[in-house]
Formats: structure tokens, C-alpha cells, sequence
């Protein structure tokens, strides 16, 4: 009778504890889910919002939706319907790609192909979420253009301030008549580090293609292993964007026509600045701004993004490499680019038609920059001696000298 007294309050306490640990799942995850979105928004290249919204201790549903901010050129609609349960909540959904001013339905109604299902886990104590998508073959047509896509898969992972993107997309062609382009397996790894509200974020993206090919009856080029790495880094100070791209190999006519690499640095973008553009776009997109032409937009925003030059941004250039065999030419370059940006409200964006205007712009470039071992054609193209090997390009208030002389008209 004791055990059977004690089994009675056991039970409950445990249901109790179920239950509890049930709506707090739900809990837990209708707040990791609000912060992201906040978090996805601040970053200001995003109108994000959630609609249709159920709460529930068991299942929640609802509807994400994305679009550019002040365009009207597409709209991402992601459906979710999450299973809440005390370790674990399971969500799975569709995802609509809605496109033009109209809001035509890509997958429904452009394609006969039916939405991309997706489907993800959320743990509920480690607050990580991870998930993917798979994209079906699809074939569109349209008059003499033809797309093909042997579809793809899309993985993702990560909690708030930190996620990872593993995308894999099968080859594909785009032919239009005679003239053809076909892309081989890609890959892309994608990381993204942020603080609260996207104060501070560390982006890091790597794509590698395996092919490339243009076809047409005149011409033929083929390029294999080409990658394309960016970072991108905002802290309290600047924003910063690194790129390095690797051509791999092109080839024409059975032979190499091109191979190289370029390594490259954008830095001294004033941080505030950026985040002041950011807050502004988003003020005129929750006042209606998708009415504004690209001229009253870039007029509004002309203070906050002439403020980005305050620092003088400065562009490096680590590493220019470039070589074809078959046209019998190399360059090896190296070199940096300044931008005097004191006093920005001299500048002006929405008059850049002006002359007077880009004569100022190109006053406020200074750099230099080294092309090792010149080509012969080179030098004599620029009326050098032809033994010179080092050519020193000297940009002094937006005028270039080459080698201590003013830079000779390069077509005649």
C-alpha cells in the first residue's frame, strides 16, 4: 500500500514535469526563432516578417517571408510547422519563391514543378538548429532558351550568432540557339558570425566550381577548378571585404589561354557609417520607400554613404597573377589605392554625370602600383624601352605616370 501511495504522487509529479518541460520547449523556441529573424533583419539587406503565426504547447505553424528591402523583385515565403517535444523540436515546411511585381509563384506557376520541401531539428537545450532542403531537377523553356538543372541539396547548422550553409548544386546548361552555357558540380561553404542586432559580424564564403564552359560556333572556352573565397568583417571600427579568386585553367582550341589568380583587400569603410545606411533603409522601407525611384533613393541616402569615405578607404591589391601561353603574355601585380575622404560632403553620388564632379572624385586617388617582369609587347606598347622589365604605376591626385612619365594614349 506504501509503494502503491508513493507511485500516484511519482506520476503526477512526472506528468507535471512533462508538461512543463513541453511548454517550455515550445517557449524556448518561439524566442530563438523571434531573435534570429531580429537578427537576420538588422543586417539590413532584408524586409523579413512572420504572419499566419499559431502557438502552440504541442505543434506551432506559421509563415516566414523575405524579400529585398525597397524592391518588389521577389519574395521568399517559407511555411514551418514545428512538433515541439522536451529535448527536441522537429520542423519541416515548403519554401515559395514568388517573383516580378505580380508575385508569380516560380515553382507553381513558372514551373511545372511542385515548392522545395525542407525539414530541420531544433535542441532544445544546446539551442542548435540544423536542417536542410533538397532541390529537384527542373527543366524551363522559354521561346529558344532552354535551362536544365539536375538539382541540388542545401544543409545548414548552427544557433543564434553563429551558422554554417552547405550548399551542393548539380550541373546545369543555359542554351539560347546556337550559343550554350554549361556549369559543372558546384560547391559552397558558407560561415556567418554575428553579435546581437548584427552590431559586429564575421562572414566567410567559399565557392568552388568544377566546370565552366561557353560554346557558341565562333568561339569554344572551357575553364575547370575555378574558386572563389570572401570574408567580409565589420567590427566597431571599419567594415573590410577580402576576396581571392583563383581562375583555375581556361582553354581554347585545345590549348591554354588563361590561368591566374587575384588576391584583393577593401578596408577603411567607416563602421557607424555602414550601420547608419543600414538603419535608414530600413526606416523608408517601413515608410513605403518601395515607391521611390533608384534617384531619390540614392539621394536620400547620399549623407550616410558618402560617410562610409571619412577613414579614406584604401584597396589592396596582394596579388595580380595572370598567364597565357598562348598569347605569350604574363603579369604579376601588386600594389594599393587610396581614397582621400576627408571632407565627404564636397562629393556628390547623384551628380557623378558631371564632369566637374568626376574630375573631383579622381583628385582624391592616390597609389601606386608594380607590374613585375613586363612583357616586351607591353613596353613597346607603351612606348618603353623594351629591355624594361619593372613597370611603376604612380597615381598622384588621379593622374598616372608609368615609370616617371605621364601615361601615354593607350589606343591610337
Amino acid at each position: 500500500m506504501r509503494k502503491e501511495r508513493l507511485i500516484v504522487p511519482l506520476l503526477i509529479g512526472g506528468l507535471l514535469a512533462w508538461m512543463a518541460g513541453q511548454a517550455a520547449s515550445g517557449w524556448f523556441f518561439e524566442r530563438e526563432l523571434s531573435l534570429a529573424l531580429e537578427d537576420m533583419q538588422a543586417r539590413g539587406e532584408l524586409e523579413i516578417e512572420r504572419v499566419d503565426i499559431e502557438r502552440g504547447w504541442w505543434v506551432s505553424t506559421g509563415h516566414i517571408r523575405l524579400a529585398p528591402l525597397l524592391e518588389d523583385s521577389w519574395q521568399l515565403e517559407v511555411s514551418y510547422r514545428a512538433r515541439h517535444g522536451v529535448l527536441n523540436t522537429y520542423l519541416n515546411g515548403d519554401v515559395t519563391l514568388h517573383h516580378g511585381p505580380d508575385g508569380v509563384r516560380f515553382f507553381d506557376d513558372a514551373l511545372a514543378s511542385s515548392s522545395p520541401l525542407w525539414e530541420a531539428r531544433y535542441r532544445t537545450l544546446s539551442r542548435q538548429l540544423e536542417g536542410g532542403l533538397r532541390l529537384a531537377p527542373m527543366h524551363i523553356t522559354q521561346q529558344d532558351r532552354e535551362l536544365s538543372l539536375q538539382g541540388g541539396t542545401l544543409r545548414f547548422s548552427g544557433e543564434r550568432g553563429s551558422w554554417q550553409l552547405r550548399a551542393q548544386f548539380l550541373p546545369w546548361v543555359l542554351s539560347d540557339g546556337d550559343v550554350r552555357l554549361e556549369a559543372g558540380l558546384a560547391t559552397l561553404n558558407s560561415e556567418y558570425a554575428y553579435t546581437a542586432g548584427a552590431h559586429a559580424f564575421h562572414q566567410l564564403d567559399n565557392l568552388h566550381l568544377e566546370t565552366l564552359a561557353w560554346h557558341q560556333p565562333q568561339l569554344k572556352l572551357d575553364a575547370s577548378d575555378i574558386q572563389l573565397a570572401q570574408r567580409i568583417i565589420l567590427d566597431e571600427r571599419e567594415l573590410r571585404m577580402q576576396l581571392q579568386l583563383d581562375l583555375g585553367e581556361i582553354h581554347t582550341a585545345e590549348q591554354l589561354l588563361l590561368a591566374g589568380r587575384v588576391d584583393a583587400e577593401l578596408s577603411r569603410l567607416n563602421a557607424d557609417a555602414l550601420r547608419s545606411v543600414m538603419l535608414r533603409l530600413r526606416t523608408l522601407a517601413a515608410n513605403g520607400g518601395q515607391q521611390m525611384t533608384r534617384d531619390m533613393l540614392l539621394a536620400e541616402l547620399e549623407p550616410q554613404l558618402l560617410s562610409l569615405l571619412e577613414d579614406s578607404p584604401r584597396l589592396d591589391l596582394s596579388l595580380l597573377e595572370l598567364d597565357s601561353p598562348m598569347l605569350g603574355l604574363s603579369a604579376k601585380v601588386d600594389g594599393a589605392l587610396f581614397l582621400d575622404g576627408r571632407q565627404p560632403e564636397l562629393l556628390s553620388l547623384t551628380e557623378l554625370d558631371d564632369p566637374a564632379v568626376q574630375q573631383r572624385w579622381r583628385q582624391r586617388l592616390d597609389g601606386d602600383f608594380v607590374w613585375h617582369e613586363l612583357p616586351t609587347v607591353v613596353a613597346l606598347w607603351l612606348g618603353l624601352p623594351l629591355d624594361t622589365r619593372t613597370l611603376q604605376i604612380d597615381i598622384g591626385r588621379g593622374q598616372v605616370r608609368v615609370n616617371g612619365r605621364p601615361l601615354p594614349p593607350l589606343w591610337r
